[in-house]
């Protein structure tokens, strides 16, 4: 094999031009004239923030009569959905709504947005997915932004050391280059630069200069007599790429031990190493700009478990919201331009409100409630992004698997319904979309308002990804090379015993009745699955439901039935009709009624111009599957697999359930061997209940 020229693979891959575009460097003039074509890219935090957003665009939909944004920025399609959010539409159109009224200047740019929610609801997501939004942002045209550098090539004697002897001096906090227009200056300049521009977006200018440039800017004036224009001959503005990793307009505060913790790390400290070059511990040019509210300026900083903050931190943040200045230590306060993203969960955010001496603190908060998902949907894409096919390697899921762990999870997490003819099962389903009979969209609506606190509790997914992770590594199971639903039920409930978030014993014993529940809907599932691979085939439906609509025609016309065999008129098959229309639980009393429902169906489809199909009407179609299953059941002798003694034709017919299983369903060998015998137990079961 020939060598690998990492050289040519390199240049091959490289995009030198992007790189010159990431590092593009020019006058202030220049600055100016791209500020005069767009002027966009003088945005603050949150106006950035929110065009990020939006610039990924978004999708309307209608869900329970409420009109619901998604914004397709949280599908996370630049990651592959690494860090998609799902189920939380709502709850991330508030967020979304906070940002645009901030970026209009109505208030929320004064506060701390902070996401709350029970753990392992998405907050951290939420957090990142904007952190690392902002960055790619920074990197787009529509996302460019600016700041400068000072240099002073040929100083004059005695002032070599203005910029400590560097070559070049970055503003420390990535400042906005139009602040060093001075103040009195300003009202012209914006008068001038806004003048007759089509866009909604006019330039502004907030806030004076850090410190530590304010110096340098002052003692320039001085050695050029006031001459701004010659002073702007040592500003170099340079294109500014957001990073979090190189500490640039992107930063996180996390709380440690109070003893080795200050708060110097939100606004900087002392550089004792440069007090000996500069002379003073007050001179701003010894001081270290680089807490996490001075590198996060012109961007956002993510305080993780914000609540438990040393109340000394929380000085800074009220000044940080509420005036955008920070106070570092023996300087002015200085401008910043940000926004602060906390999160926390439902204990601390408790103690928050009980607490009269974090009054300040709740004034200045607006709080975003991030909750678990209660979509089934939703909850399963979840589980699915990280086990499915190309992630687990060497084992096959079966069907159904995530779903009941999914299925549980949410059940955990509603409250029980208060209408007596309502199963907190059924809630579920029609949260999920799937309407019950009795029930409307209104209903839903109804419910979703009286569960006040529905996804604030139960459980958290993490506990689920981790019983799902037991599950398919676990020695128990041998090596089966499936993983079914009971042995992810099994690691569910066992790992109930030491849950760490449980705080009783009667919230434990809910949980497995819950867990029942699950079981009862999986043998369920799992049981019309397998009747409608022994039924599936197309012809003999379909000549059943011929006969069925010929004997309704009749039946609903007051007219005889034509047999087929013997041509003679007769009248309509009550027997047949009956046995169809029970499968569906179609009591006597609403036959006729049902009847009409079904002629009036196709009578309907016949003014369209269109050909009726069983398929498209759900009932009856599961009710022909049933009746063919009925009809077909004892000719396979399913309940032979129990006993273990299967004759040839029997294992023929078999074969052929478990190939449809395979197919249609997305079952392996293993899980359709396993599952058909799981059903054949539970008909086993009936039978037996029957000879009793």
């Amino acid at each position: 094999m020939a060598n690998f020229d990492i050289n040519t693979f390199i240049k091959s891959n490289q995009n030198i031009e992007e790189y010159k575009e990431f590092n593009w460097e020019g006058s202030f003039q220049d600055y100016v004239n791209i500020v005069t074509k767009k002027p966009q890219v003088t945005r603050n935090a949150f106006q950035r923030l929110y065009d990020m957003v939006n610039s990924y665009g978004k999708e309307e939909y209608v869900e329970f009569k409420k009109n619901i944004t998604r914004f397709n920025f949280f599908k996370d399609d630049d990651h592959n959905a690494a860090d998609a959010v799902y189920g939380l539409d709502i709850s991330l159109m508030k967020l979304v709504d906070i940002f645009k009224a901030a970026s209009q200047g109505y208030g929320p740019e004064k506060r701390v947005l902070l996401l709350h929610g029970p753990v392992g609801s998405a907050k951290s997501t939420i957090a990142r997915l904007l952190k690392e939004g902002l960055e790619a942002y920074s990197k787009k045209d529509d996302g460019a932004m600016y700041t400068f550098k000072w240099i002073d090539p040929n100083p004059p004697a005695g002032q070599d050391k203005l910029l400590g002897g560097e070559k070049f001096l970055k503003c420390p906090i990535h400042e906005e280059p139009l602040k060093l227009i001075p103040e009195e200056m300003r009202p012209k300049f914006l008068a001038e630069i806004n003048k007759g521009k089509k866009t909604d977006f006019k330039v502004n200018i907030k806030g004076d200069l850090c410190p530590s440039c304010r110096y340098i800017f002052n003692q320039l004036m001085m050695r050029y007599d006031g001459d701004w224009t010659k002073v702007m001959q040592h500003v170099v503005v340079y294109r500014l790429i957001l990073s979090e990793k190189d500490r640039i307009g992107i930063g996180t505060f996390q709380p440690k031990d109070e003893k080795n913790q200050d708060s110097t790390e939100l606004t900087g400290d002392v550089n004792y190493r440069k007090i000996a070059l500069f002379g003073s511990d007050s001179d701003p040019r010894a001081f270290n700009f680089d807490g996490e509210l001075n590198i996060g300026n012109r961007g956002l900083v993510e305080f993780v478990e914000i609540l438990k903050l040393d109340v000394a931190f929380l000085y800074d943040l009220l000044g940080a919201s509420q005036e955008h200045k920070i106070k570092p230590k023996k300087f002015p306060q200085t401008d910043i331009d940000l926004v602060i993203l906390g999160h926390t969960n439902e204990p601390e955010f408790r103690k928050l409100q009980s607490n009269e001496y974090m009054e300040a603190l709740r004034d200045r908060t607006l709080k975003i409630d991030i909750p678990y998902v209660t979509k089934l949907t939703e909850e399963i894409k979840i589980y699915k992004k990280d086990f499915n096919e190309n992630s687990v390697r060497g084992k096959h899921i079966a069907p159904h698997t995530i779903e009941m762990a999914g299925m549980w999870a949410v059940l955990t997490r509603l409250e029980p319904p208060k209408k007596a003819n309502l199963t907190i099962l059924q809630k579920l389903k029609l949260y999920d979309g799937k309407m019950a009979p009795g029930f409307t969209e209104e209903d839903v609506k109804e419910l979703r308002k009286e569960s006040r606190r529905e996804g604030l509790d139960g459980i958290s997914p993490r506990y689920i990804q981790d019983k799902i992770s037991n599950a398919l590594v676990s020695d128990i199971y041998g090596d089966v090379g499936c993983v079914n639903p009971f042995m992810v039920m099994n690691e569910l409930e066992g790992g109930l015993k030491h849950h760490n978030l449980i705080d009783s014993e009667e919230k434990k014993q809910y949980y497995m009745e819950l867990l029942a529940i699950v079981k009862q809907e999986y043998e369920e599932l799992v049981k019309n699955e397998v009747q409608r691979a022994i039924s599936a085939d197309d012809d003999a439906i379909a000549r059943l439901c011929s006969n069925y609509i010929d004997n309704v025609k009749a039946f609903t016309r007051k007219e005889k039935v034509r047999n087929k065999y013997t041509g003679e008129n007769e009248e309509p098959d009550e027997r047949l009709m009956r046995s169809i229309e029970e499968k569906i639980d179609i009591p006597d009393s609403r036959k006729d009624d049902f009847r009409k429902e079904i002629m009036n169906y196709i009578a309907a489809l016949a003014l369209d111009g269109k050909q009726f199909d069983y398929k498209t009407n759900e009932r009856l179609y599961r009710a022909l599957e049933l009746k063919l299953f009925e009809d077909q059941k004892d000719t396979i002798k399913l309940t032979s697999l129990v006993s273990g003694v299967v004759d040839k034709e029997t294992q023929e017919k078999i074969d052929i359930v478990k190939a449809r299983l395979i197919k249609n369903y997305g079952y392996c060998e293993i899980c359709s061997t396993d599952v058909l015998n799981f059903v054949a137990s539970i008909f086993a079961r009936g039978d037996v209940r029957k000879e009793n």
